[in-house]
């Protein structure tokens, strides 16, 4: 199995993830879109110092990662490749902000530490918030959710046509690699004098692909716009879910939950 069946494969194991059943799967996509937006609004929106309160804003994510059966290291193993782009975001802080902010024992801590763990916890928090919400949702209920939302048609029909077709794609540059490799037995790779060729290749099959992939959704009655299966709909359980998980939010957010349970451990 080469380099693009593995991508492959990944794409197929999101779907299986989204199609399990737990009870944040059977949530209404509106319910669960709205939340996660919030989420991620709340934790953006904290201090660069306020390490601590948004610390807390953790145990959403790690709750309904237990709730909906979806194992954590799964959300790591599939973002491996952009959380060290994610961690790398503040690495130049310490540099600029060098005020010494609080002392860990006798060692002190500027402020540019600080601000970086800070930026890197929401960038983290941010991802497993995005993932958890396409783990538990089909990308067409989750485009129905944003249609809803009065999101232009354009831009959800983009989201989708790429989410469905960048496998196309994939599957194209497999074949490819396959052909390469058999007329060069032994290469790793390809090699740099063939990289032009081989992406003019690419752009043209893709092209063709393209164009055939499009002559079928016009046969089966496509005019500019989809017609989005009708999902789950939005009931009281999932206006009582969205409501809860605001005011938790914004609990956590006026309310520094770890310095007030730190004080009463003290006590």
């Amino acid at each position: 199995m080469n380099k693009m069946e593995k991508a492959l494969h990944e794409l197929g194991e999101m779907d299986d993830l989204a199609a399990q059943d737990s009870p944040i799967h059977r949530l209404s996509p509106l319910a669960k879109l709205l939340s996660t937006i919030l989420y991620i609004v709340v934790v953006v929106s904290f201090h660069k110092y306020d390490l601590s309160g948004m610390a807390v804003m953790l145990l959403f994510p790690v709750l309904l990662f237990q709730i909906s059966g979806i194992p954590v290291r799964t959300c790591f193993y599939k973002l491996r490749i952009v959380l060290p782009l994610v961690m790398a975001v503040g690495l130049f802080n310490p540099f600029y902000d060098r005020a010494p902010l609080l002392t860990i024992g006798s060692v002190p801590v500027s402020g540019g530490v600080v601000s970086m763990l800070s930026l890197m916890l929401k960038g983290l928090l941010c991802l497993m918030a995005s993932f958890l919400l396409i783990a538990t949702t089909p990308i067409d209920s989750l485009c129905a959710a944003l249609r809803k939302l009065h999101l232009p048609a354009m831009l959800v029909t983009l989201l989708l046509l790429t989410y469905r077709y960048v496998g196309v794609m994939t599957e194209e540059l497999a074949v490819m690699t396959d052909a390469y490799h058999l007329c060069a037995p032994g290469q790793k790779g390809i090699h740099v004098s063939a990289w032009g060729s081989f992406l003019g290749q690419l752009l043209l099959r893709s092209m063709d692909r393209a164009q055939e992939l499009y002559n079928s959704m016009q046969l089966r009655g496509y005019h500019g716009h989809f017609h989005y299966a009708p999902g789950r709909p939005f009931g009281p359980q999932d206006a009582l879910y969205t409501i809860g998980c605001a005011a938790a939010f914004l609990l956590l957010r006026f309310v520094n939950a770890a310095e007030l349970l730190g004080r009463l451990v003290v006590r």
